[in-house]
């Protein structure tokens, strides 16, 4: 998330609104304490296509997780998106 010594711009609303989705379909693995939320990219790709309220394009999903990603919302580990905690945004 783009802070205040942070020069980016904030995220348009419809990427925010992706992670939101994102963040309800994460689950913690191993349900410990230290567990990490996650979501495999495969999967968060078939939820941001198949959200008819959202109605993206492959491409819209593609760039959506990719500034997410370089922003840190969240970090990939293999194939899984790892939700990463406010703080260390």
């Amino acid at each position: 998330m783009a802070g205040i010594t942070d020069p980016r711009p904030p995220l348009p609303e419809w990427i925010l609104e992706c992670y939101d989705r994102l963040c309800t379909q994460a689950c913690r693995p191993d349900h410990g304490e230290d567990s990490v939320p996650l979501i495999e990219y495969d999967e968060a790709v078939n939820v941001l296509s198949s959200d008819a309220e959202l109605a993206l394009e492959q491409r819209d999903v593609e760039y959506a997780l990719t500034r997410l990603l370089e922003r840190g919302y969240f970090y990939e580990v293999e194939d899984e998106l790892r939700i990463t905690s406010p703080e260390q945004r």
